[in-house]
């Protein structure tokens, strides 16, 4: 149980000002599988025609009865070419999350990772320290694993709410915790040719969008870009479903075209990871980008040279670079799935609204609503 040795961790944490400042990068000394510089360079030297084009679809926020149907006619049973099961990435939060539903999507094949526990507004984690982070996502992989019935070591990710960064703490956070990546920091500066991932054992090139962004070593946790795409107005947006001047929601060639051009800005150049960062509200009242996500997703499962992972698995080639040929006999990924034993809980109070909350979970109930501090809500 984390919650056992998350004193220890705080006994023992850095001070941000006792850190080590990340210094320049020498790419003779950083080497994969463990280091990676930041850059746009392709891991292993390979071509860009002997290098698998990875998409990195993701979701964010809270897993319920009203998102999971479009969860399902959307993604479920969904193949690459060489036959694996496609890779999505969840990133949960925990108010209102149906856990039975969670376990349901990583029994599917699918990445559960973290959100945080509160997603408080853009100021609270701007400001955050370590030990308010370390109650937020490493307490949050606790309450997941216990109320979803997940293996702990299974969640992997972070994202930060807003995508507001905290400096060298949310990364100081994942080390103690064991957290493998983050995607939180977009980019705008490398979009052509895209900025890969990196480690944070030295210094970032990486343009900081959402300060404070990270300046220290931290060795061993890595950095996936948010690689910006362009709307139709020239201006860049982080995540697909926040551009300024995107297509009308009911044109579907319009958003097919749009989603195709920014697809190919990796696809025809360095091959780094394309980002489809969604929310699932998106789908809502917009039938022709429905449409278009829809066509795109067949377009890029039939090709022999795309492939649909999750950002754990896309790290995971980063690690040790094998050309397309390779890539593609390699297995499929292997995970046991997790029995729920179905429980619903409430009406429960909780220590930050005077609302009652109902909670499905795939454990004994807990005595209160989980939350910060109380992540088993005993």
């Amino acid at each position: 149980m984390r919650a056992a040795w998350y004193f220890v961790l705080l006994c023992f944490a850095f001070a941000e000002d006792e850190l080590k400042l990340a210094e320049p990068c020498d790419p003779e000394v950083c080497k994969l599988p463990d280091c990676r510089c930041s850059s746009t360079l392709i891991p292993g030297d390979l071509h860009p025609a002997r290098t698998p084009q990875f998409v990195l679809l993701t979701f964010d926020d809270a897993v319920a009865v009203t998102n999971m149907p479009n969860y399902k006619r959307l993604l479920f049973g969904r193949k690459n070419s060489n036959q694996c099961p496609i890779g999505t990435t969840f990133f949960v939060s925990h108010e209102y999350t149906n856990y039975q539903l969670v376990n349901e999507l990583y029994n599917e094949g699918f990445e559960i990772a973290l959100h945080s526990i509160s997603h408080m507004n853009q100021t609270y984690f701007e400001n955050a320290d370590y030990e308010t982070l370390m109650r937020e996502f490493s307490d949050q992989a606790e309450l997941m694993a216990h109320f979803a019935a997940l293996p702990i070591h299974d969640m992997q990710g972070v994202r930060m709410p807003f995508l507001q960064m905290a400096g060298n703490a949310s990364f100081q956070m994942m080390k103690s915790a064991g957290l493998y990546y983050d995607i939180s920091m977009p980019t705008i500066s490398f979009t052509n040719p895209g900025m890969w991932p990196y480690t944070l054992d030295y210094a970032s090139t990486q343009d900081c969008v959402i300060p404070p962004c990270p300046t220290a070593s931290i060795p061993g946790v890595w950095v996936v870009p948010m690689i910006s795409w362009t709307d139709l107005q020239g201006f860049p947006c982080g995540m697909a479903d926040s551009c300024f001047s995107p297509p009308d929601g009911n044109d579907e060639d319009g958003w097919f075209r749009f989603i195709v051009e920014n697809f190919e800005r990796h696809y025809l150049g360095n091959r780094a990871p394309f980002p489809f960062y969604l929310h699932e509200s998106y789908f809502r009242d917009r039938p022709g980008f429905e449409a278009a996500f829809i066509r795109f997703l067949d377009m890029i499962n039939s090709m022999n040279d795309v492939f649909m992972v999750n950002a754990a698995e896309a790290i995971d080639w980063i690690r040790n670079p094998v050309p397309i040929g390779e890539y593609i006999n390699q297995p499929c990924r292997f995970f046991m799935q997790q029995r729920c034993r179905p429980s619903v809980c409430g009406p429960l109070t909780a220590p930050h609204k005077t609302e009652l909350f109902w909670m499905a979970a795939c454990n004994t109930c807990p005595r209160t609503y989980p939350w910060l501090g109380n992540p088993l809500g005993v």
